[in-house]
């Protein structure tokens, strides 16, 4: 892979460990050369990744939407800084540069991101790996809830299992590396979208 979407928030978290693992991970990213491409703010996690990648000389897109660049403060020491016109061009440039996806903790903004990717992926659209790096446990009542998902029938295991979950960065990335997409897609494909 040579370049990774981060998914993250913009808030530190209430544990040390978030912000800490989110440093770790861009800075493996870049010691792996590996380009990392995030929401594009000097903040939070998303501040984190982005100062791990470049501390190890890596490459880092921001992309971030024009309303958001005042209020998420926009970081100036990227190797590149999009401005799109919306949330959604946001997250249609940041799949368009990447190779895979990586979810750290975050609010809503995260999660409507992770899931998003993650539904294309179920659709069809992309085959890139989609990866959550279970820092402190973060995701683990979402995980119980994906499974809950397939006991009740409205997710299929072929489906669940596109998701990658580790709680270490290298076992994550290797799942990453690892990944074979499922041959059958949903009901749509992307010329249809």
């Amino acid at each position: 892979m040579k370049s990774i979407t981060v998914f993250c928030g913009s808030s530190n978290g209430t544990d040390n460990v978030f912000m800490e693992q989110a440093f770790q991970l861009g800075k493996t990213l870049g010691e792996n050369k590996i380009g990392l491409v995030y929401g594009g703010a000097k903040v939070g996690l998303m501040g984190a990744v982005a100062d791990g990648a470049l501390s190890a000389g890596g490459t880092v897109i921001g992309v971030i939407p024009d309303f958001l660049k005042s209020k998420e403060i926009a970081h100036t020491g990227l190797t590149e800084l999009l401005i799109v016109d919306s949330m959604h061009t946001r997250k249609m440039r940041m799949n368009e540069l990447c190779e895979g996806v990586i979810t750290l903790p975050g609010g809503y903004g995260t999660m409507e991101e992770f899931f998003e990717m993650l539904t294309w992926a179920q659709l069809g659209l992309h085959k890139k790996p989609i990866g959550i790096l279970n820092i402190n446990g973060y995701y683990d009542a979402m995980i119980t809830l994906v499974e809950t998902m397939v006991e009740k029938g409205f997710l299929k295991e072929i489906n669940r299992d596109m998701l990658l979950i580790s709680d270490d960065i290298d076992t994550l990335l290797e799942k990453m590396r690892n990944y074979v997409p499922p041959v059958v897609g949903k009901w749509i494909n992307k010329e249809e979208v």
